[in-house]
């Protein structure tokens, strides 16, 4: 009662009581704008993280970005990045956190030509194959670990890795016989540029026991001994899930607002409405948080990488469920 008759009090004499102002969150992607990060522009969009006492930036990402140095150099509070590129930093210096993976299941894949002679993974041997670079030749390292092919040169027992852009180049002009595709991206590009599904064979690493989690929520390590930003990071996991699951349930409506926040102009409607349809797919079935079993193979993958592994031991500490438990009970 005695705030509330300040307060009156204060405007009868034309005071306005200022409001608190909204705990601010930087968020790095980590790649451009588009549908594979629906569930953050609708969050904020729809005013999840207002809701939230949040005011969230939204950092688009690019060929030259990585979210490791963004965070790394204080540009960020939290990233996206695929535990392997996140597991290989921690081990080489960055103490990076998963804090929530909203991503359950894996959407990269390896996508061949049909006409050469390619119906399984052993006949990769011997092949050119394009690998993206930048922390995203992990999984594809050991996976050729696990199928004891090594990648010093086209020869027998061996394939020669092309360094591939973020396009789908060498395939379309034959420069490889395979390049490295996400199911709901560079495939379709391939598809849209007139080749038809069935001149194609594709190998999701989630079919082969080899997948590794992706799209993953990382903070630093030692801000989470702050109780303040674990409170923070609660709130902002909970009102991205929230943005996620609606996202799921409103596709074509999700995509139409992430194109609204692309500020290139790149995208198209039909590209992210088809985006967020194969995306939904991949969040489906997660809540926010880390499933354990998801991890233990992650791990168990990047370290079995035969000479070169990705990591060289079973890191400690990679990953709390103190966030997700918060924000989501």
């Amino acid at each position: 009662m005695k705030t509330s008759l300040i307060a009156a009090g204060a405007a009868a004499l034309g005071f306005v009581t200022p409001a608190l102002a909204a705990d601010e969150v930087t968020l790095q992607l980590k790649w451009v704008t588009q549908a594979q990060f629906a569930g953050y522009y609708v969050a904020l969009e729809n005013g999840y993280f207002e809701e939230e006492d949040l005011d969230v930036t939204i950092l688009p990402g690019g060929p030259d970005i990585a979210p490791t140095q963004v965070i790394a150099g204080g540009g960020a509070d939290v990233v996206v990045e695929w535990m392997p590129a996140a597991l290989s930093a921690r081990e080489n210096g960055l103490p990076l956190v998963n804090i929530a993976q909203p991503f359950k299941s894996s959407g990269m894949m390896l996508t061949c030509w049909g006409d050469v002679g390619i119906a399984e993974p052993a006949d990769l041997d011997n092949r050119t194959l394009g690998v993206w670079f930048f922390g995203n030749e992990f999984p594809f390292l050991s996976w050729m670990s696990q199928l004891d092919i090594k990648t010093d040169g086209k020869m027998d027992g061996s394939v020669e890795v092309l360094k591939q852009g973020f396009n789908v180049d060498p395939l379309l002009q034959r420069q490889a016989d395979c390049i490295s595709t996400m199911t709901y991206n560079e495939y379709w590009q391939v598809i849209d540029s007139g080749v038809a599904p069935e001149e194609l064979v594709t190998f999701k690493y989630e079919d082969q026991g080899v997948a590794t989690l992706e799209d993953g929520l990382y903070v630093l390590e030692e801000n989470l001994d702050d109780p303040a930003f674990v409170d923070k990071m609660q709130r902002f996991v909970r009102a991205s899930m929230k943005g996620w699951k609606w996202a799921e349930e409103n596709p074509e409506d999700a995509a139409m607002i992430v194109l609204d926040f692309d500020e290139t102009g790149a995208q198209t409607e039909e590209h992210q409405i088809r985006m967020m349809g194969e995306v939904a797919k991949l969040t489906a079935g997660s809540n926010g948080a880390l499933d354990e079993a998801d991890y233990t193979r992650t791990v168990e993958t990047l370290l079995a990488g035969g000479s070169d592994p990705v990591i060289t031991a079973a890191p400690e500490g990679a990953w709390t469920s103190v966030v997700t438990d918060g924000a989501l009970n």
